[in-house]
């Protein structure tokens, strides 16, 4: 299911700029930890919530004692639903997670088989599951199974009106996004410069990468295996770009809002990581947490951004480890931890998606490498 390899991907970026620089502390609104019940307790396993809707519903996943996926839905008033739909196996990184919810509550996710085939599934409100397969997803089973290069149909979001992105590895190893209408009908979308070599192509950015009108960010993988980031406009135009300054080493979009405007990372020639934001029109501005280091694999990545445009991410402090933070339309950033993250390299707070109320899922790791979801509350202090 790509856990591994999405959490890896989801922090890279490049230049230097003094885009924002205005910090400060405001009042803390409330984390929630969550942690799913029967989820493990070593060092790479744990809870990781991944999105909220406007209602207050998280879904996620967690990784039990055995090393097996199961999906959660957790309710306003803190009620954690633990599922897997038919068809998920029970073995080492099989089974389920949920990757997207809209306003609705209409889940969506990906299962693995027991022959470590993934497959798409859609859970209704009152607990119908749908399972569905994009075009052109491979079948070729691979056992055992592994945390990532998986074949089949993976969901990564699901927008208000009940389209679906995701992204499927082909019989080929090849990755390409697709996009489903709430009918059924699909989409593919490979972007101009995917490499069509093994584990190369078209990659939609989980949590963040669909928009409620239908844009998709996300990156691409040429043949060279360099990354670069490209947006698509709902009907169909698709504009490929690099972080700015020379040198810049990969460049993914994490996030995109229904303005079109989209944040990401870059890495730079001297391997630090730097945000962005680009605008509809192509304008792209980067972003530095002041409060980030500024050696080797630290630095600033944005992970999404709302209709407000309000950014959330993590930065990598000089002792490679992770901080979230929030930065506002005016340019002020706050810095904040989810309560129990740890403080030394790898660990941390990591938000993964921020709702149109400002409300912001993510995951935390401990001193002991323990993952536990969070979910912030919103913060409209900014608003005012």
């Amino acid at each position: 299911m790509k856990r591994i390899g999405i959490l890896l991907l989801a922090v890279f970026f490049c230049f230097v700029s003094t885009a924002w620089p205005q910090a400060f502390e405001h009042g803390k609104p409330q984390i929630i930890v969550i942690d799913a019940p029967g989820a493990g307790t070593a060092s790479g396993q744990g809870t990781s919530a991944n999105v909220v809707n406007p209602a207050g519903v998280v879904t996620g996943w967690y990784l039990d004692p055995n090393n097996t996926y199961y999906s959660f839905l957790r309710t306003p008033h803190g009620k954690i639903i633990t599922f897997s739909p038919p068809g998920a196996g029970t073995g080492t990184y099989q089974g389920s997670g949920g990757w997207g919810i809209n306003p609705a509550g209409v889940i969506t996710g990906d299962y693995v088989d027991v022959s470590c085939l993934e497959h798409g599934f859609i859970r209704e409100p009152d607990g119908e599951f749908i399972s569905f397969e994009a075009p052109g997803a491979g079948t070729i089973p691979s056992v055992p199974c592994t945390p990532n290069g998986v074949q089949g149909t993976i969901p990564a979001n699901i927008n208000p009106a009940g389209e679906i992105a995701g992204i499927t590895l082909d019989t080929n190893n090849v990755y390409h996004v697709f996009l489903r209408s709430p009918r059924g009908k699909f989409i593919i979308v490979d972007a101009p410069g995917a490499g069509i070599g093994p584990f190369q192509g078209t990659w939609i950015s989980f949590e963040a990468g669909l928009a409620a009108q239908g844009s998709i960010a996300g990156w691409y993988i040429d043949g060279t295996y360099t990354y670069h980031a490209y947006v698509r406009t709902p009907d169909g135009n698709i504009a490929t770009f690099d972080g700015p300054g020379v040198a810049v080493q990969f460049t993914l979009a994490s996030g995109v809002n229904s303005q079109g405007a989209a944040v990401g990372t870059y890495l730079d020639a001297a391997n630090l990581y730097h945000g962005f934001l680009r605008t509809k029109e192509g304008k792209i501005t980067t972003i530095d947490v002041p409060f980030a280091g500024t050696g080797a694999y630290q630095g600033t990545q944005p992970e999404a951004n709302n209709d407000e445009g309000v950014v959330t991410g993590n930065y990598i402090d000089a002792n490679g480890a992770n901080h979230g933070y929030v930065l506002s339309p005016d340019g002020g950033i706050t810095s904040f931890d989810a309560p129990g993250a740890g403080l030394g390299s790898g660990q941390g707070t990591i938000p993964y998606y921020i709702s149109p109320e400002g409300a912001i899922t993510g995951v935390f790791i401990d001193a002991n490498g323990v993952s536990h979801g969070f979910l912030r509350l919103a913060d409209r202090e900014w608003d005012r």
